[in-house]
């Protein structure tokens, strides 16, 4: 095991009036900014090489350019992998992704196993290559939490390092998905709910910061989508801002309220059959919409710059809500955020068509209600509204939309909080697992206590017997 004070020895730091716990905690998030920005980079390269040797053109989600009948076909054929990779795991390995880590976190206490995180790296490959609508930010955000289980192999950390240091690995791949440090820290206090205090916020600070630098080096300043110039045209545009993120409130409860109706629906059901039934969803969908399958973000750029039009937002948004839905309620290992993303893109840009020729006082930037959408979505879905704004000033460097966006983030959020309360997607599916592990846990014990009483009857009837006879004896 390696100690601090060679650490601080060894950099000359030892005799500095340094706050020690500050500065150990502050390199520990260092060090998993750094393994958490190089093992989300190497997942995301390894989607982009299957895709470029997979689809068409070498061309990564180049999904549109399949037959039909191959856009069928593969998101089935990888779900039957999927099925079968996860039916040979034990239950406790099958669990991945955002849940997973809220579960350790919040209510297990203990370092996160890093051998789940090996499922959510191949599984979440598969997943996204075979043209699921999931994302890949949330396996980057399980994935780089997990590093902070192999520091903790090597050197001795607290129950409270190991949490802090979860978190900060979440932070650097939400960081280095987006270019987007500063979002990546709210993103661990809204979502993951890390309580704000300098020695909590400072090493996901530092792991933010680091994972947004490696990201930098390999993909430049726009890892996801390049976001054009926006500017809100006139002030008389706020009450379609209003009205839009109502809407998206709305869609927003849906979805949630969708993944967890499919939840419920396949809970008993075998991971191969619960796959399978959403590829077959998948499948279904992408013959009217293949801009569904995988990370959608080719739509996206689409989107702001209107090259698609009202049928196409239309049908995108629908097929893209069903098909997320469907894959996150059966439990795929992928993300969610990125889709949401995407449906709120599609949100953006019907109503952006919509008012450009019926509303006069219309002065808008292409993209600009299609830019404000996605974080309202996003912030509806994960109900982290100022992680949501934060991603928008950082995404888009204007100061000009951020009026706009606190307007259509706080309309969706208060829609969404309406219809469904203080839940997000995440919280409402760690809900569901633990109700099934409850139901799960009051079989075993009924179980045990059927055996036990068996044997306690049968146990009896021995003794009975045995005295029937001694007695015959005398």
């Amino acid at each position: 095991m390696l100690h601090f004070s060679a650490i601080l020895s060894a950099l000359k730091l030892e005799k500095l009036p340094l706050d020690r716990l500050l500065l150990r905690i502050a390199l520990l998030g260092a060090v998993t900014g750094l393994m958490a920005g190089v093992l989300v980079t190497l997942f995301r390269l390894a989607i982009e090489i299957s895709q470029t040797f997979l689809l068409p053109g070498g061309q990564a989600g180049n999904y549109e350019a399949l037959p039909g009948w191959l856009r069928f076909l593969l998101p089935v054929a990888g779900a039957v992998v999927l099925g079968f990779f996860f039916e040979r795991l034990p239950a406790s390995k099958r669990s991945v992704g955002i849940v997973h880590l809220l579960n350790f976190m919040r209510f297990r206490k203990q370092p996160l196993p890093f051998s789940n995180a090996v499922v959510q790296f191949f599984g979440g490959l598969i997943a996204i290559v075979s043209g699921h609508s999931v994302d890949r930010e949330g396996p980057g955000v399980h994935l780089g939490a997990a590093t902070a289980g192999l520091i903790g192999r090597k050197i001795n950390l607290t129950e409270d390092e190991n949490y802090l240091l979860a978190a900060a690995g979440g932070a650097a791949a939400i960081a280095a998905a987006f270019n987007t440090p500063l979002a990546g820290v709210i993103f661990v206090i809204e979502v993951l709910r890390v309580r704000y205090t300098i020695n909590n916020i400072v090493p996901v600070i530092v792991a933010s910061v680091v994972g947004t630098v490696i990201s930098r080096l390999v993909y430049g300043q726009n890892p996801a989508f390049e976001v054009p110039a926006l500017a809100i045209g006139s002030l008389a545009e706020l009450p379609v801002i209003v009205l839009m993120g109502l809407m998206i409130g709305i869609l927003g409860a849906g979805f949630i309220h969708a993944s967890t109706l499919t939840a419920k629906f396949t809970l008993s059901w075998r991971p191969l059959y619960a796959f399978v039934f959403a590829g077959l969803i998948t499948g279904l969908l992408a013959q009217w919409a293949p801009a569904i399958m995988g990370v959608s973000y080719d739509a996206v750029d689409r989107i702001f710059h209107n090259g698609l039009g009202m049928q196409a937002l239309l049908v995108l948004l629908i097929a893209k809500l069903i098909a997320t839905a469907v894959s996150v309620g059966v439990r795929l290992p992928g993300g969610l955020i990125g889709p949401s993303l995407v449906i709120g893109g599609a949100v953006g840009g019907l109503t952006e068509l919509l008012i450009q020729s019926n509303y006069p006082f219309y002065q808008g930037s292409a993209g600009f209600y299609a830019m404000i959408g996605m974080v309202a979505m996003m912030g509806a879905t994960l109900r982290a509204p100022l992680a949501a704004l934060v991603a928008l000033m950082e995404l888009t460097g204007n100061m000009n939309i951020i009026l706009s966006g606190m307007i259509v983030v706080v309309t969706a959020e208060i829609a969404a909080s309406a219809l469904i309360g203080d839940v997000s997607a995440f919280t409402a599916m760690l809900k569901l697992q633990h109700k099934r592990e409850a139901e799960q846990n009051a079989r075993e014990n009924l179980l045990k206590a059927e055996k036990a009483r068996a044997e306690s009857n049968a146990e009896k009837e021995k003794q009975s017997a045995a005295d029937e006879i001694i007695h015959k004896k005398d």
